[in-house]
């Protein structure tokens, strides 16, 4: 196996998941059905605070000189990305941080399980949201915010592919290769439970798309 193929196999297996992760629903459950430009800020500004909390912790303990590398770019990466969707929130907004997806994230120690799940896996998800975010402020005839996104989407994506790169180097097994698609896996999954948990909680059905 290689990254791409890994990559393929990923979306193949969790397509499902991520079909309805890219629905108009994701804004909903992101919200609380709570539809307005701020929230939907606050949505953004807080997965991008997160992130930059998990890839430093990362960074902080990770032995793999690649992979400490690629974690500390990513975590600059994310922070920069929160002050950009910060700006256009009020001074006394503070984030939160955290949240299942993340909390698995930080669970993993070992450099392959890490660099699937947070650089592969879970921008994988996080287009997903840029793209409905992007499509918010379409609506809203804010190409301003609009365009934003748009480059933090495109940002996200450049993540996976730096993410498949740096696997191909760190795999030298098909268990390495297995271990890497568990990880990248199961971070779907994780969001996939957390969106369906959230609509239910609000009484919208997780299966019909929009």
């Amino acid at each position: 196996m290689n990254a791409a193929e890994l990559r393929e196999a990923v979306e193949a297996d969790k397509e499902t998941a991520l079909n309805r992760l890219g629905s108009s629903k994701l804004l909903i459950a992101l919200t609380g059905a709570d539809l307005e430009e701020r929230p939907v800020l606050e949505a953004a500004a807080n997965s991008e605070h997160s992130a930059e909390q998990t890839f430093r912790e990362w960074a902080d303990d990770e032995s793999h000189d690649a992979a400490r590398a690629a974690f500390e770019d990513v975590a600059a990466q994310e922070a920069e990305h929160y002050e950009r969707v910060a700006e256009h929130l009020p001074d006394e907004f503070d984030p939160a941080d955290g949240g299942p997806m993340h909390a698995y994230l930080r669970g993993r120690d070992d450099a392959i399980s890490r660099v699937a799940g947070g650089t592969v896996g879970r921008p994988l998800v996080s287009v997903r949201t840029h793209t409905q975010v992007i499509a918010f402020f379409v609506n809203e005839a804010d190409e301003r915010e609009a365009d934003l996104f748009r480059d933090l989407k495109a940002e996200t994506e450049a993540v996976v592919d730096d993410g498949m790169a740096l696997l191909d180097d760190l795999c030298d097994d098909a268990d390495d290769w297995e271990r890497a698609s568990a990880a990248a896996g199961y971070v779907i999954q994780v969001a996939y439970d957390d969106y369906a948990d959230a609509l239910t909680e609000l009484g919208v059905s997780v299966k019909s798309l929009c």
